[in-house]
């Protein structure tokens, strides 16, 4: 006696419901993009306060992850950055934020605290271009750092107690640490607004984002901390 054969219809049937009860579980684990983005944009801006160039109300936030040490950060420091601040950031349509991401090392580590020392005297941005302009093989030492200090005007004793203490070590760390958890796997990495770029790209590809978020985003943002 032959067995009953299924029905192909019956098959085709029950396929196009599993496929149907799969695609309906990944939209849960899946929030829609807007969800995404507002969850993206709030984990940076409970980071807190951290230095920017720009006004907190522009309606574009380029959120930087970096390392001192990252040639690659280095090259958007030198050539990507100064055309932003022309056209975008001095212009009030777009802020810019340095988050650290100091995964190459422990001169990477060493560098980032010097950095926020060195904001402790109002110096972040000064020592940040001293630090890239001087990127290199032993370049962030203990003396090399403090050297930097004395150049740029800093109060030693402050700074070297400072960069002694470690005392901004947990920020550093738990900044390097929300970029991984957002997908960072590489430095530089950037956020135009919740707008995942990764690598030195060249100022074009930011005007493209950067363009299109200030269509979608008209009117100034209300200040959120990053």
């Amino acid at each position: 006696m032959r067995r009953k054969q299924d029905n192909p219809r019956n098959g085709g049937r029950r396929e196009k419901t599993a496929r149907a009860a799969i695609l309906a579980a990944w939209l849960l684990l899946v929030p829609p993009a807007s969800v995404r983005a507002q969850g993206i944009e709030q984990t940076l801006a409970a980071l807190g306060k951290q230095p920017a160039l720009g006004p907190a109300r522009a309606a574009v936030s380029i959120v930087e992850f970096s390392d001192f040490q990252c040639s690659f950060c280095k090259k958007f420091w030198s050539n990507t950055l100064p055309q932003l601040k022309t056209s975008y950031i001095k212009e009030g349509r777009a802020r810019f934020v340095y988050r650290h991401f100091a995964v190459l090392g422990q001169f990477s580590e060493q560098a980032a605290l010097a950095a926020e020392c060195a904001g402790e005297q109002g110096r972040f941005w000064q020592y940040h271009d001293r630090l890239f302009a001087n990127q290199g093989a032993l370049a962030f030492t203990r003396s090399k750092l403090e050297g930097y200090a004395r150049e740029i005007g800093l109060k030693p004793a402050s700074f070297s107690q400072c960069l002694a203490s470690g005392r901004h070590r947990k920020k550093i760390e738990r900044e390097t640490e929300t970029a991984v958890r957002l997908g960072a796997r590489g430095t530089p990495t950037f956020f135009v607004n919740s707008r995942l770029l990764v690598g030195a790209q060249p100022f074009e590809v930011f005007r493209e984002v950067i363009e299109d978020e200030l269509k979608r985003r008209p009117r100034s943002k209300q200040s959120s901390g990053m």
